[in-house]
């Protein structure tokens, strides 16, 4: 399969090109150049395992890629997950149910994919005949940085190094980067907030002389972050899981359409349950839920992108986003893959922090998505009683989805099951999960994961526990103008 920018001056002949590239040299992403059906493969799925599903699904897309050495792959990645569960659905309510996506490594969503780009970018490379040594560049709000790293510690020819926001991470989320093992891995803070760290990688990407100046010196440049489709196409794999699950539970029959609620920043998630829906899953509508700076949600309910507004640090930091990079993606889609009106817009978006969509295009957003948001109070609200009334703890991540889930089932009286995609393990924002449930601030985020869980009986995961003994390795901080200086001192110890 070939992959097109969505800015219309790059393409590539395979999946291989496009994940090794990461990002397109217009500066666009990559997207494929149709989607797989798979109308008729879900009975196939039923008696599948979620590696084999999984392998089903990339496989569809990363067409050069050997069928077999995929699926031992997806095996080795989904292995490391609690019992090898990579993805269970969990029932709360009649018709309400969560998709548990934290039972990887380092307990974020962010596993499910980043467990298996280091094959595919390392496979993707060798298969395009690349003999540079590769740097994994990667902007995160916080879940994606530990993931990558932990995914990519010690692999051959890669180095990775992540940037974070100084004050844009909850203290677990910090400590697991700032502790990384591994003699090929590297993290920054930067002074500001995550769309600054954004931002300086996508202009490092787009600096030909640099790019120049690494290959030199034997060195080229890709992403972990969801720009990247390899990122992106392992995610894809679980709205497959969590469909076949329902019907194999007896919960839906096959065919039965559901509904996705998901909880977005940099809007990746909810893409992969988009491209899911066009190869043919029986998806109702996408929910897509924000936290208090809620861009998108104007933007689904008026057609208007504008991230000219006050950006809010929030309990939920990895949505705290006012640049949503995968929304291209979408919109690319939206406005039949008019490439030229996508560049107009992103130039736009970059002078002015806006831009609008046509009525047809809005018709058709409305056709596929709902939006709202959560405040932090109702964030903290839905913690408490859905605990209250269940006995099921929500990370701030998910309690914002429930909420909109929630919000979304009254308003709308939707008769179909609907899917809340959690998206991190509550003892990753312990500090904030204790406020809720107790009315008790914590400073310490150790202190605070011990009484979470004596109020609640869930034991602490071994990841977080190991952390309180674990070595700080990173600790250097710059200024959003001296992530390309970061990147230059780091390859000179290659």
């Amino acid at each position: 399969m070939e992959f097109i920018s969505t800015r219309g001056k790059d393409k590539v002949a395979s999946a291989s090109h496009a994940i090794v590239k990461g990002l397109a040299s217009d500066g666009g992403l990559f997207v494929p150049t149709f989607f797989p059906d798979f109308k008729n493969e879900l009975k196939d799925m039923l008696s599948m395992s979620y590696a084999e599903i999984a392998t089903k699904v990339i496989g569809s897309y990363l067409d050069e890629y050997d069928k077999e050495d995929l699926l031992n792959a997806c095996k080795k990645a989904y292995s490391k997950f609690d019992e090898g569960e990579a993805a269970p659905v969990v029932k709360i309510d009649d018709n309400f149910y969560v998709l548990e996506l934290f039972h990887g490594p380092t307990l974020a969503f962010k596993d499910i994919a980043l467990t298996m780009l280091p094959y595919l970018l390392r496979k993707g490379a060798d298969q395009v005949g690349i003999k540079e040594r590769i740097l994994i560049l990667v902007a995160t709000s916080g879940d994606t940085g530990k993931a990558a790293l932990e995914g990519f510690k010690d692999a051959d020819g890669i180095n990775i190094i992540v940037f974070y926001p100084e004050e844009g991470v909850s203290d677990m989320q910090k400590l697991q980067m700032r502790t990384q093992e591994g003699d090929n891995v590297k993290v920054v803070s930067v002074k500001g907030n995550f769309d600054d760290c954004q931002t300086a990688v996508k202009n490092i990407f787009s600096d030909k002389k640099f790019n120049a100046e690494l290959k030199e010196k034997g060195v080229i440049l890709s992403s972990a972050n969801s720009i990247n489709f390899g990122r992106l196409v392992p995610q894809v794999a679980y709205y497959f899981s969590a469909y076949i699950d329902l019907v194999n539970s007896g919960e839906i029959s096959l065919g039965d359409k559901i509904d996705f609620c998901v909880p977005t920043g940099n809007f990746g998630n909810i893409l992969a349950g988009y491209y899911a829906k066009q190869m043919g899953l029986p998806v109702g509508k996408l929910v897509c839920a924000s936290n208090k700076n809620n861009v998108l949600t104007e933007f689904f309910n008026e057609g208007v992108y504008d991230s000219n507004r006050e950006f809010y640090k929030t309990m939920s930091p990895s949505m705290d986003i006012l640049i949503s990079s995968n929304l291209e993606r979408l919109i690319f889609e939206l406005s039949g893959r008019n490439s030229a009106l996508i560049e107009s817009r992103m130039n736009q978006l970059k002078l002015t922090k806006e831009y609008s969509l046509t009525k047809e295009e809005i018709d058709k957003l409305n056709a596929e998505f709902i939006a709202g948001y959560c405040d932090e109070d109702e964030c903290l609200e839905t913690i408490a009683d859905f605990f209250e009334e269940t006995g099921y703890v929500f990370d701030t991540h998910t309690s914002v989805a429930s909420f909109v889930a929630s919000g979304y089932l009254e308003d709308y009286k939707s008769k179909l099951p609907i899917v809340v995609l959690s998206t991190a393990s509550p003892y990753k924002f312990p500090q904030n999960v204790l406020l809720a449930l107790s009315g008790k601030t914590c400073k310490d985020a150790f202190m605070a994961s011990n009484k979470l869980r004596d109020l609640t009986a869930y034991p602490i995961p071994e990841q977080i526990s190991l952390l309180k003994t674990k070595e700080i390795r990173f600790s250097e901080s710059v200024s959003k103008d001296a992530t390309k200086d970061a990147v230059i001192k780091f390859i000179t110890n290659f």
